[in-house]
């Protein structure tokens, strides 16, 4: 095996190897040493990231801005919330996480209509998650649903909820399909990470071997278009094949080869969707 060499045609020393490989991933590898313990910068950038985690977690979430965004979409939003009453309720007391407080059971019910797809927000573990990306990703996917003619219901704006609280909001919804748009439990390296899961017929009692899910939804991860994209085929192949789950695979790639055209920028941007009449209730 040839050896890796720098401009100047000299092997690359073990720093200058492990430099190479720090410059193509954000974890934290490569780092150095001062005696037997990490260099104060790495110190304090550890740190620094532990804090951004914990902020993410106790961020207060901020359903009001959400819901002014989603009506500059030309959406209408219902707010809910958890049968946890508070951040330490949500944190100690999963399973109430999970469950609707009784006035969110009656306002979604009053709701109930024939829907396609119930799109929900969610804080989760993460507010910084939903307040930076949530918006950013409902307004990359709205185009392609539209293409498909949809009929969604009211987003759902959900406080102190988990992944499964969905299947309860589209149960009362009556919608055949929800999308989770959840906070994801920060990491070191991505507090502010989004992510999606798709349940169809979704009601309580369903695990997550009958969800589908796409993480790390952000600007230093997955990008919010291939995100929007990849989604959108999902909820078609979905809606087709009346299931969700370990049985619907991510075949996705060749649907965001056909649909994403390279631009004179280098940016990738939606290729013309093909004329339909929208049926998104408003």
């Amino acid at each position: 095996m040839s050896e890796d060499r720098n401009d100047n045609d000299r092997p690359l020393s073990v720093a200058e190897r492990f430099a190479e490989l720090a410059r193509l991933t954000p974890a934290r590898i490569a780092l150095g040493r001062s005696g037997a313990s990490l260099p104060t910068r790495e110190l304090l950038r550890f740190g620094l990231a532990h804090a951004q985690a914990r902020d993410a977690v106790h961020e207060p979430f901020r359903p009001a801005e959400i819901a002014a965004e989603i009506s500059a979409l030309g959406l209408t939003s219902m707010m809910v919330e958890s049968a946890a009453r508070s951040r330490e309720d949500y944190l100690r007391r999963p399973d109430l996480g999970r469950s609707l407080s009784p006035e969110s059971r009656a306002l979604l019910e009053a709701a109930r209509g024939d829907y396609d797809l119930a799109v929900i927000i969610a804080d989760g573990l993460s507010s910084t998650a939903i307040h930076q990306n949530a918006i950013p990703l409902v307004a990359a996917l709205l185009p392609l649903l539209q293409r498909q003619g949809l009929e969604l219901a009211p987003i759902a704006i959900a406080a102190q909820a988990r992944v499964a609280l969905g299947d309860e909001i589209g149960q009362h919804l009556g919608a055949r399909m929800v999308l989770m748009l959840i906070g994801e439990r920060p990491g070191l390296s991505s507090p502010d990470s989004l992510g999606a899961y798709l349940t169809f017929a979704p009601r309580p009692g369903l695990t997550d071997a009958a969800r589908n899910c796409i993480s790390n939804i952000r600007p230093g991860g997955l990008a919010f278009q291939p995100a929007a994209v990849k989604l959108a085929w999902l909820i078609e192949q979905a809606l087709r094949r009346g299931l969700t789950g370990v049985e619907l695979k991510d075949e996705s790639e060749r649907a965001i080869e056909g649909r994403m055209t390279e631009q004179g920028d280098g940016t990738l941007g939606l290729a013309k969707p093909r004329p339909s009449k929208p049926r998104l209730s408003n």
